[in-house]
């Protein structure tokens, strides 16, 4: 397997702050405002999913399920 080098890339280790601009970069641009709610909610505001569901009107497995859609996506845009 042939590595492709990309613009911005620091070998396996980077700083704490490149990683942070990187998943903020993330957050910003490829979660939907849904996504990023429920993101932000859950994990700075420190809400749990009942709470988060009462709040938007809908079913927990909605927020659970948005949740982890969001997730999948930070995983799968941080993993290169």
């Amino acid at each position: 397997m042939k590595n492709i080098a990309y613009d911005g890339y620091c070998g396996p280790r980077m700083s704490r702050q490149m990683l942070l601009e990187r998943v903020q970069n993330v957050i910003d641009n490829e979660l939907t405002d849904k996504q990023r709610r429920v993101l932000q909610d859950y994990y700075l505001a420190r809400k749990n999913i009942p709470t988060l569901a009462r709040e938007y009107g809908v079913n927990k497995s909605t927020v659970c399920r948005t949740l982890q859609r969001a997730e999948r996506q930070l995983r799968r845009f941080l993993k290169y």
